[in-house]
């Protein structure tokens, strides 16, 4: 019981995570009802009951609080790259297991609906798709810097680091992709299943030699 009790974050703390996660869970709610540009910062704050204040000292804007569940991710996947032993596997294979395990890092409870709900708000909202890219690029640098000063990849003059990182990322996007539109109920496993066989696909684009004759 003592150890439990030891292990909550301070009161202070879970009130901040509760509130940060009511404002998700609303955002992602009314931006999918009335959609995002016709729903406003007023009204989202209205309908948490919190101030501009408030929402402003745990999120930048709309896109943010938007894309909150999978920037998660991709900050668990940061902190993954950042802790994970050095191996003697590829960097390719660091990075699909790092991602792996940052999906797996999600929590079970709502993370899966409420990541399927930012992908598609994301894929039909322009300033969202804005929004991420240079989420994605901030994201990217990060990535580079762990790699060189824990793997020692990452050097300048040796593309090989960046183009690995950025076929893994576009993996994700492709994985993703297919567990959004796949049907039946989706759950980590399945978003799991998805991202390795379009880690495995990936390899195999590089050589993909086109068949004229496959046309129309």
């Amino acid at each position: 019981m003592a150890d439990t009790a030891l292990d909550r974050p301070p009161l202070r703390e879970r009130k901040k995570l509760r509130t940060r996660q009511a404002l998700v869970d609303t955002a992602l709610e009314l931006f999918t009802e009335n959609g995002f540009d016709s729903t406003t910062l007023d009204e989202l704050c209205d309908a948490v009951e919190v101030s501009k204040r408030t929402f402003f000292r745990t999120f930048t804007s709309k896109e943010d609080v938007a894309m909150a569940p999978l920037r998660d991710m991709w900050a668990a996947f940061l902190h993954e790259l950042e802790t994970r032993e050095p191996g003697t596997g590829s960097l390719y294979r660091i990075l699909q297991d790092s991602m792996l395990a940052a999906v797996e890092r999600m929590p079970t409870e709502g993370w899966v609906d409420r990541a399927a709900r930012s992908h598609r708000l994301a894929q039909s909202t322009p300033s969202m798709g804005a929004n991420n890219l240079q989420f994605c690029d901030r994201t990217i640098r990060e990535a580079l810097e762990i790699l060189h000063h824990r793997f020692g990849a990452g050097l300048p003059a040796d593309q090989r680091t960046r183009l690995a990182l950025d076929i893994v990322v576009a993996a994700f996007h492709c994985g993703m992709e297919a567990w959004s539109n796949s049907s039946g109920e989706r759950d980590i496993g399945k978003l799991r299943n998805h991202l390795q066989d379009a880690f495995a696909a990936a390899p195999e684009a590089l050589v993909l030699v086109p068949d004229p004759r496959a046309a129309g």
